[in-house]
């Protein structure tokens, strides 16, 4: 059995944590911290985890020093997971962060977009956590950086024809909608019902913090500079991500071309579907699920190709993606635990 800790439990992420490691056979949560609701019960907080956690209790913040569990998910606000993944490495756990602390590996890349960071000597050494990608890595790896929802989305659309040269580094336009649970459980006027529902609209134009991590992928697979054009939109739905992204190619691909190329590269991915030719996913078709669906288009007439992809930005963009990180990292199969049906309706 698994003993893992949740440093701030408190968020929407730390809450599909406790939901989907509540069917995992090998796991137990025995503590998780929270600020907020510091000595409340988790299900007095959260009452639809009745039953599965009953005796587990909040600590304070502080308690992370002191977590007796072997594997501690921070679910942290960026900046924070720089003071307490190294005193949690330190105490010889392993760390599955959450934030975007770990997951560039510029410093100076990172201080661009974010602010100072205060544990540079950490950045080489975290793995980026996307297992499609990246699996050996992870499972050797003491931290691993938890991938953030938007790059998890258009990594995954584009890193088969990026890794194959097919894409013109400086073509890419990313075009990604998602729903309101992105922007976290914390209240605010933009995110309430009342702005957001009939509402559709575009955000950060130019200025979003996810664009030097999607860059640096697509870098890494690449071989060289990639950049991309990334504009996030928010849609009036309370979870899930579609991404479209357009790139113009080097050679003239048919979109059966482009299909099985996508079919090749991701065969035996549980979690990521490629479409039927001439079908496109549906954030309805992931809702609640680790799965992403990707579907493909290309014109041969202007060398330019489409690929859009659908995830649910709580699970296969965050929580859940971090237990598929978790299972490799311990050596469970990988889909334990997320074998779920999505809720398509």
């Amino acid at each position: 059995m698994l003993i893992v800790a949740i440093v701030g439990g408190s968020g929407y992420t730390g809450l599909e944590l406790l939901r989907i490691l509540a069917a995992h056979p090998g796991v137990k949560v025995v503590e998780i911290t929270s600020r907020q609701y510091k000595e409340k019960a988790v299900a007095s907080v959260f009452p639809h985890l009745k039953g599965f956690y009953d005796g587990l209790i909040f600590s304070g913040p502080e308690k992370f020093k002191n977590l007796k569990a072997g594997l501690v998910f921070c679910a942290l606000p960026h900046g924070a997971s720089q003071e307490v993944v190294p005193v949690l490495l330190e105490s010889g756990k392993k760390v599955i962060d959450l934030s975007a602390d770990f997951r560039i590996k510029d410093a100076d890349i990172y201080e661009e977009w974010y602010e100072e960071h205060t544990a540079k000597n950490l950045l080489k050494k975290a793995v980026y956590g996307l297992p499609e990608l990246s699996r050996v890595a992870i499972k050797k790896a003491k931290l691993v950086a938890n991938p953030g929802c938007y790059p998890t989305g258009a990594i995954l659309a584009l890193y088969p024809l990026v890794k194959a040269g097919l894409v013109k580094p400086d073509s890419i336009v990313i075009d990604s909608k998602s729903g309101t649970s992105g922007a976290g459980r914390q209240a605010s006027v933009e995110t309430s019902f009342v702005e957001v529902a009939g509402a559709f609209k575009a955000y950060k134009i130019g200025s979003h913090r996810h664009t030097p991590e999607i860059e640096q992928m697509l870098t890494i697979a690449a071989k060289e500079k990639m950049s991309v054009a990334f504009t996030p939109h928010l849609l009036p739905v309370s979870r899930g991500i579609l991404t479209t992204a357009y790139a113009s190619l080097t050679k003239a691909m048919s979109a059966h071309d482009v299909h099985a190329l996508y079919a090749k590269f991701y065969k035996g991915e549980f979690f990521v579907r490629i479409m039927d030719e001439g079908r496109f996913p549906d954030i309805a078709g992931v809702r609640g699920s680790n799965f992403c669906d990707i579907g493909v288009y290309a014109d041969p007439k202007t060398k330019r190709v489409i690929i859009i992809s659908a995830i649910d930005n709580l699970v296969k963009g965050a929580s859940g993606q971090a237990v598929q990180n978790m299972n490799i990292m311990a050596g469970f199969e990988e889909t334990t635990g997320l074998k779920n049906v999505p809720m398509a309706y």
